[in-house]
């Protein structure tokens, strides 16, 4: 399929070399990872649906009654706030629910790629703790940055897992409700501000999103029109996306704010991306880098 006047810049990497200027910036420590919800489905991480089927039983809903009009999660969990009062019992549920074993983690290679990387920041919109336990089993260092103390912690040459959507040790970072979600895209938090400070001079790579999601595409606009705005859009980092799966609308959209789209055809989502992420290790040279650090440490 092919839109009609859309230019998609798109680069089908199963045969081909991954872009110099993505392995460059990786090599040299000066890219960014954005991780979606990709890599906790590939370890077993309930969807979606199960946060919706579990606010309709408890908000006592007939599930027939938002069949005409589907409701997301963002706004069950409003109703469940304004019923309950807070979304504590319901953060709680999540918490010990959306769990994947730790030994699952550390035996999932994708999750040891993202780790063997290297990136000197790693942004999650992810609630779970799997990329942090994925750095704790393969015996890394790393900061945990949720809000705006957190900020203060960090450390140079550690890596920083950024939780753009909050973290369940602190309630109040969580993006749950619809309101959240509404105040997360004015784009105005210490996190977004953040964003736009360590996005604006690195390569940007995001991985495990389908890229419909209004929050991540307002956040890549928004980035573009700093930059076209700037009057100096031709100095602006190289950024990409990886999709497993080619989407041409997706694509289209994407090319006009200045992302590249990288896929593959190599097997499942799951497959592609683990196989993306070894090919760019391979590239960038950083598994001997990780290696001599793990030395040094012992």
């Amino acid at each position: 399929m092919t839109l009609r006047g859309a230019r998609p810049d798109r680069l089908d990497i199963s045969d081909a070399d991954i872009p110099k200027e993505l392995v460059a910036a990786v090599r040299q420590r000066s890219a960014v990872l954005f991780v979606g919800a990709g890599p906790s489905i590939s370890v077993g991480l309930p969807s979606w649906q199960s946060l919706i089927d579990h606010l309709t039983k408890e908000l006592s809903l007939d599930p027939s009654d938002l069949a005409s009009s589907p409701a997301s999660h963002y706004s069950l969990a409003e109703y469940y706030r304004i019923v309950h009062g807070s979304i504590g019992p319901l953060r709680s549920w999540m918490d010990r629910n959306w769990k994947v074993s730790e030994d699952r983690v550390c035996r999932s290679k994708m999750h040891e790629l993202i780790v063997s990387l290297d990136f000197p920041i790693i942004y999650t919109t992810n609630f779970d703790r799997n990329i942090e336990a994925a750095f704790a089993a393969h015996g890394r260092d790393f900061i945990k940055v949720a809000n705006a103390r957190d900020i203060a912690k960090i450390r140079e040459r550690v890596t920083q897992i950024v939780k753009f959507h909050g973290d369940f040790d602190d309630d109040d970072s969580l993006v749950v409700t619809e309101t959240d979600y509404f105040n997360r895209l004015a784009f105005d938090s210490p996190l977004d501000v953040k964003f736009r400070a360590d996005a604006l001079g690195k390569t940007v790579l995001f991985i495990g999103y389908s890229m419909r999601d209004l929050n991540i595409r307002l956040l890549l606009h928004n980035l573009w029109r700093t930059w076209h705005n700037s009057g100096h859009e031709q100095d602006r980092p190289h950024s990409f996306v990886f999709m497993s799966e080619p989407e041409p609308v997706q694509e289209a959209v994407l090319s006009g704010w200045g992302i590249k789209v990288l896929s593959s055809r190599h097997g499942t989502p799951d497959k592609s991306l683990t196989d993306f992420l070894q090919r760019l290790l391979d590239a960038a040279g950083r598994q001997d880098h990780t290696q001599a650090e793990a030395g040094n440490r012992g």
